[in-house]
């Protein structure tokens, strides 16, 4: 196993695959893990109710290929928030909250990956903070219960877009089940100082999302998503090597949405040997 075992998301990978095949399939490649994905679609959210031969299935499925699942990506959150004026969507998110650390215990998911959203589709105020850290109280006393990792990603939205601001919902829930997961991309497109970001959560970071992304400006929203590696503004070398002096003994996971591309499997292997090189450049490998 290499020091820093390196993941690939599943939208990264052709969509149609059965999970044995994804699994197979990102180990071909090249990567270690694989990190699910929980959406907002009625597709994705259906696994949360998968049957017990379901999760067995893919419990062998990972046995039998040695590539494992240690995360979900649970963004399901932006349609159902906590944060909602609407008591049923914010019931409808306690339920999924609940169903997905279920399907963690049972598959061996360790970290459940949680949009830092307090809404998404709704506007933000007052009482939508105030339902959100209702409800994330409620899911990191739930996910401490059952031994798993419920982790904030620093988001492409200015509710929970630093480490800083996570830091302000980390004393609030004082729980070692409740980390951050920071995405480089997203960090740096909002302009934050990353390295002082990354030394200020160092101590409390499940995993490392890497993608590139174009910088939020005056008159630029900013692109989180889809900018190839090296096109954006992430300075790559530049954070691997504050890891390398910060001690960082972590995972890092390949964040791409290639699953309907023409050519993803070229995409996603092109994607790791950069990343590999760049991390040869800061000191990591």
């Amino acid at each position: 196993m290499r020091q820093h075992p390196l993941g690939i998301y599943e939208k990264a990978l052709p969509a149609h695959l059965s999970w044995p095949e994804r699994l197979a399939l990102a180990k071909a490649c090249g990567f270690d893990f694989v990190e699910m994905s929980v959406d907002e679609t009625d597709l994705r959210l259906s696994r949360l109710q998968w049957s017990k031969e379901q999760r067995l299935s893919l419990v062998n499925a990972m046995m039998e290929t040695g590539v494992t699942i240690p995360s979900m990506c649970l963004s399901g959150h932006r349609r159902f928030p906590f944060g909602s004026r609407d008591p049923a969507t914010r019931q409808q998110a306690y339920t999924l909250m609940e169903q997905a650390i279920q399907l963690a215990k049972d598959v061996g998911i360790r970290t459940i990956q949680l949009a830092g959203y307090d809404v998404y589709y709704e506007p933000h105020d007052e009482g939508t903070v105030a339902r959100f850290a209702e409800g994330l109280a409620w899911a990191v006393d739930r996910a401490a219960a059952a031994q798993v990792m419920l982790a904030v990603e620093i988001m492409d939205t200015e509710f929970i877009n630093a480490i800083s601001k996570w830091k302000l919902w980390d004393k609030q829930q004082a729980s070692p089940w409740f980390t951050v997961y920071p995405d480089v991309g997203n960090l740096t497109a909002w302009g934050n100082d990353v390295a002082a970001e990354l030394a200020l959560g160092i101590d409390r970071i499940a995993a490392i999302h890497l993608k590139d992304t174009q910088p939020v400006t005056a008159s630029s929203p900013g692109q989180f998503r889809d900018v190839p590696f090296g096109e954006g503004c992430v300075d790559f070398v530049g954070v691997f090597r504050t890891l390398k002096q910060l001690n960082y003994r972590g995972a890092f996971l390949i964040e791409m949405w290639t699953e309907k591309a023409e050519e993803p499997v070229a995409e996603i292997v092109q994607a790791r040997r950069w990343i590999e090189q760049k991390m040869k450049e800061g000191g990591l490998q």
